[in-house]
């Protein structure tokens, strides 16, 4: 396997450092002419990369073939787009087809083990659930007992406090025996036909399974070959069962961004997501997300706007996410019977006190409020007041959650509803219950500051950081007009001439993920597992779904460019380039396939293998100070071969793609 000594990759990228900075914008002079506008390659280069998460080796070609405005009309409409292909890749990850409640059931929550062991619930009778039921059973018994022992040891006499390092010893000792005949014993699981080894695991305790599968490393993709999906997941849940639904969310985001021939409704669920976000790392959420992004988010993707803000609202996600769940009307029922309510005071037990707004004893939450304001709709600078937040809240008093650590969805409780009419931005919603937080959210959605705000930001997304006003006062009136149907909103956008100014042309920065999933279309990347890119976009400080402020991540270069960023950009593109990441498997060699007049294996020029992965991977756009670096380290004998066994060995392709890849050329769309 190649490498790179790191001083070569130190000098190379500190090379790239210089130009991988954002240009300025440049100021234009009323009275200078439009911007010239890009030809028809350009316009197709362009396209791959605004509408999608990057072109894939024919790409381009495909597209000039069909035409370019046929191609984004197509996508646009990806129920006309067959997508087969990545359903197959899904097909084994049987949670993106469970209901929350189905996911609560298969991969049980703490709050439900506990209830099996305070005898209120039964253990299932089906044996692979029940086998990760009885393993996460034994890890609560386990630390129950390690707390009534922390307990005893602290009011114990201090001399019995060796005793008790004594014990600890033990048991490290005892673990650590564990493992080392789960080692021993690991290779004789991967000869066992899949069956048999899914027999021989249930019937370990729950420590040698714990044992076990911490030995795996390297070896799980072999461990679980030839598994059926719900075995696979089972014995994946015996250690974490809440980290196989987020494992198979996370791959699925990654598998679909990489695959699916829907380029743009993937690229619109990501832009979405990313406005209403929601932290997987919240309680409950964790078992939400997989429903939020699939039932709300998707289907939405390209519709209307008011659509996707109520399914948001109403989404069992966003309730748990911002407390809205249990905000408490001042004057509503509960607030003046809670003392006397059972179930409310069991409520609070059970999922934590009522979260309050600061200052105040009256249950009140206004997260929902704000965030609806300021960042679901009408911006920071919408023109709402405090006094607005604080209606928008009370409007939203009842729109809670029937059990969320089970599952359950979305409930309106008129007993928790704040009474009587409101004011929101000088317009009285009358007291109508549910109903209330329909009307808001009807008005914010018609809202020209929301019209504003959301078109900024898909002109930000798809045409520059600052996108020209201009343009975002077009969409603005196709938001209007067309009473927020985003679809239309972005035919005005892809129609517009600023979005095919040369100006704008490769001038984005990619966020992380934008870069790992294009240099893995780029590159032809077969993936097996996706884990290992979305433990690469945690090093580069995306990770999915785990934004933890409401804010999303940031779309601006700002955000991303720094030498310490591009340095593990460099380092992630070389070691996808040369086979260094498991669960992926790039064929350098096939981006020369039917282009070189000598086959790999014979001599041949690295500046001719050099400018045709340019062609390939960049289609030619690379500065000239990108060029000349990477020439200059062409004689490298990693690179070069001839010095090492062979002198006429053929040049080290995966090198040379892997500094393309991350190149500062390749870094902007």
């Amino acid at each position: 396997m190649a490498r790179i000594r790191p001083i070569t990759l130190l000098i190379l990228t500190l090379g790239f450092v210089v130009t991988a900075q954002p240009a300025p914008a440049k100021k234009k002079d009323k009275a200078s002419p439009a911007p010239s506008q890009m030809d028809e390659q350009k316009r197709a280069v362009h396209a791959l990369n605004r509408l999608t998460f990057g072109p894939r080796p024919g790409d381009i070609h495909r597209v000039m073939a069909m035409g370019v405005d046929k191609w984004i009309a197509e996508q646009l409409h990806p129920e006309r787009i067959d997508d087969s292909a990545l359903e197959a890749r899904l097909a084994p990850f049987r949670t993106l087809r469970m209901d929350t409640r189905e996911i609560v059931e298969n991969f049980p929550s703490p709050q439900l083990i506990k209830a099996i062991a305070d005898g209120k619930r039964g253990l299932p009778s089906d044996p692979l659930k029940r086998a990760v039921y009885e393993a996460q059973l034994d890890r609560y018994e386990e630390k129950q007992e390690g707390k009534q022992e922390s307990a005893a040891g602290n009011n114990a006499p201090a001399e019995s406090a060796v005793d008790g390092n004594k014990m600890s010893a033990e048991e490290q000792s005892r673990r650590e025996q564990g493992k080392m005949l789960a080692q021993a014993r690991l290779r004789e699981f991967l000869d066992m036909p899949p069956q048999q080894r899914v027999k021989a695991v249930l019937h370990m305790s729950s420590q040698q399974q714990q044992s076990l599968l911490a030995s795996l490393q390297g070896k799980r993709e072999e461990f679980f070959e030839g598994m059926a999906p719900q075995q696979r997941e089972a014995i994946q849940a015996l250690q974490n069962p809440a980290q196989v639904v987020a494992d198979e969310l996370v791959e699925s985001k990654l598998l679909r961004a990489t695959y699916s021939e829907h380029q743009l409704q993937e690229v619109m669920a990501d832009f979405w997501f990313n406005h209403f976000n929601v932290f997987i790392g919240k309680g409950a959420d964790r078992y939400e997300l997989t429903s939020y992004e699939r039932d709300v988010i998707r289907p939405h993707a390209l519709g209307k706007f008011e659509d996707l803000l109520l399914a948001t609202a109403q989404s069992p996600a966003m309730l748990f996410y911002l407390d809205n769940w249990l905000s408490v009307g001042p004057n509503s029922d509960v607030a003046n019977g809670i003392s006397k309510r059972d179930d409310w005071k069991r409520r609070a037990r059970t999922t934590g006190p009522i979260t309050q707004s600061k200052g105040k004893r009256n249950g009140l939450n206004e997260n929902y409020g704000r965030e609806l304001m300021e960042l679901h709709t009408l911006g920071v600078n919408g023109g709402y007041t405090q006094q607005d937040v604080t209606e928008v809240a009370r409007v939203f008093t009842g729109w809670t959650l029937q059990q969320p650590q089970k599952g359950g969805g979305f409930h309106f409780d008129q007993r928790m509803h704040e009474p009587g009419d409101k004011s929101v931005l000088g317009h009285r919603i009358k007291a109508n219950g549910e109903k209330e937080g329909r009307e808001v959210l009807h008005l914010l959605a018609h809202n020209p500051s929301t019209a504003r705000f959301i078109c900024g930001k898909l002109a930000m997304r798809f045409v520059s950081d600052n996108p020209p006003p201009a343009l975002v006062d077009r969409m603005t009136q196709t938001f209007l007009k067309k009473d927020g149907d985003i679809r239309d909103v972005l035919q005005t956008m892809f129609k517009s001439p600023e979005f095919w100014s040369e100006d704008v042309y490769r001038a984005k920065v990619k966020t992380p993920l934008e870069f790992v999933v294009s240099a893995a279309r780029a590159s032809g990347t077969e993936i097996s597992n996706a884990m290992p890119l979305a433990n690469q976009l945690r090093n580069m400080g995306m990770p999915l779904y785990g934004m933890q402020p409401p804010t999303g991540y940031s779309m601006k270069a700002d955000a991303w460019v720094n030498s310490s960023a591009l340095l593990g950009r460099m380092n992630f593109a070389l070691a996808l380039a040369v086979g260094k990441l498991r669960g992926t498997r790039v064929d350098a060699d096939s981006q020369l396939a039917g282009k070189m007049t000598s086959a790999p294996g014979s001599t041949a020029d690295p500046q001719q293998i050099l400018a045709l992965l340019e062609n390939s991977l960049l289609a030619g756009d690379i500065s000239k100070q990108t060029h000349d670096t990477i020439v200059a380290r062409l004689e490298d004998p990693q690179i070069s071969q001839r010095k090492l066994d062979d002198p006429a060995r053929f040049p080290n392709v995966a090198v040379i793609q892997g500094l393309l890849l991350g190149s500062p050329e390749f870094q902007k769309r």
